[in-house]
């Protein structure tokens, strides 16, 4: 079998990891009517009010410790983020300050800074600011909008959470605006109750930020309520060019706004200036195989724990590709297996991969195509005709929007 990754390359990924997400409890206090753990999905764990054992958290984070320490971290910085998911992360906030303790006493003397972050509804905001503020928590706080914007963020009873979630908001903003002011981002929903336009003047009016914009996971979805996913649905980019004034929310949204996000892409693959480290300015890589799809290397960029303790690469994944597990003895996660299930996963899009025309560019996790298992079918699959079309709308948008070329060179490429 063909190898596009192996051992090394996943060893070489969890010593430079630089974010291990804990789900660290199943339960909530909202009962989101798109939620991904709701009714619309199937490819999630049953939900059982469960938490994280804090043991297992420990055990993990002593076991990266021994990558982050090896020849093979490629940088002198050793920022490790820790970001607590839920649920709602707040109903388990001894969890929380368990793992905030353990790694600040244990690892005080060491070289791996460790930072803090979460997503949150902020139900709970009131009762734990001070704590959050104290350990500098970035916070990603859930809200879609207005009143009925954020009216599929309910309770249990029914209920619009906005209230509440605002008046935590504003609580937060008056006691301790500079945190407020750095730490504090708002991620939006995008669906059938409001739009790219009520998203960006709600937050910007009422507290000066961008938000991120999120659209429904369209993996995952249960077969008898794709009907009801498909009027819930809404497409960020289309409901931004429905505004007559598209142009000025695209340009302050920057690259929260899906074509900055796409264009930026498009010049780092495309323009011949851009490198993605020295090995790749110095010598000639054109040979190299690329590996099909648009698929990170698993724990490149994060790792996700479960509530039951499975190792993913990714929250969006559905949980029955598990990689690995936390057991009561310790960490199960054979490396080779992995490696070996990622190539075997490739060689089903190799033939797609070879003939499409975005293959140097692609985006599409191969975890978000249908029967992976099976014969998986590329809906990002561009022939000939669609990549022109492709490349001829990013050039237009640099050619309309000339700033936005060097913007993104300054403050997106060059970090």
């Amino acid at each position: 079998m063909k190898e596009y990754i192996n051992e090394n390359s996943i060893n070489i990924a969890l010593s430079n990891l630089s974010q291990i997400v804990f789900e660290v409890t199943d339960a909530c206090n909202l009962k989101c009517k798109y939620c991904a753990y709701g009714e619309l999905y199937e490819d999630y764990d049953l939900r059982n009010n469960k938490t994280l054992p804090v043991e297992k958290a420990m055990y993990l984070i002593d076991y990266l410790s021994n990558f982050w320490n090896s020849n093979k971290k490629m940088s002198a910085r050793k920022n490790i983020y820790l970001s607590f998911y839920g649920g709602e992360p707040l109903l388990n906030m001894s969890f929380i300050m368990k793992i905030v303790d353990y790694v600040n006493n244990k690892y005080f003397s060491t070289d791996i800074h460790f930072l803090f972050s979460m997503t949150t509804n902020a139900l709970l905001l009131n009762k734990y600011m001070d704590y959050l503020k104290e350990h500098d928590f970035s916070l990603l706080i859930s809200l879609d909008g207005n009143h009925y914007n954020n009216s599929y963020r309910v309770d249990k009873y029914d209920n619009n959470a906005f209230d509440i979630v605002v008046e935590n908001i504003d609580k937060m903003r008056f006691v301790y605006p500079e945190y407020f002011e750095d730490k504090v981002n708002f991620n939006a929903v995008i669906h059938n109750r409001n739009s790219v336009k009520d998203i960006y003047h709600f937050f910007k009016t009422r507290y000066h930020k961008i938000p991120k914009i999120s659209e429904l996971n369209n993996v995952g979805v249960r077969n008898d309520k794709l009907i009801e996913f498909s009027k819930t649905y809404r497409s960020a980019q289309k409901s931004l060019y429905q505004e007559d004034n598209y142009n000025s929310i695209e340009e302050d949204m920057f690259m929260n706004a899906p074509t900055y996000q796409s264009v930026a892409l498009f010049i780092h693959k495309y323009s011949g200036f851009v490198f993605n480290d020295y090995v790749d300015l110095l010598f000639d890589n054109k040979d190299v195989n690329t590996i099909p799809t648009g698929t990170c290397i698993p724990f490149s960029k994060k790792m996700f724990v479960t509530v039951n303790g499975k190792i993913l690469p990714c929250e969006r994944i559905g949980h029955q590709f598990a990689l690995g597990e936390i057991t009561d003895e310790g960490i199960v996660l054979d490396i080779e297996a992995i490696a070996r299930k990622y190539n075997e996963y490739y060689l089903k899009f190799e033939n797609q991969c070879k003939t499409c025309k975005r293959n140097k560019s692609c985006i599409q996790c191969m975890y978000n195509v249908k029967d992976l298992n099976d014969k998986p079918i590329c809906h990002g699959y561009m022939d000939e005709s669609c990549f022109r079309k492709y490349i001829n709308s990013q050039m237009l948008f640099i050619e309309k929007n000339p700033q936005a070329y060097y913007r993104i060179m300054n403050d997106v490429i060059v970090l």
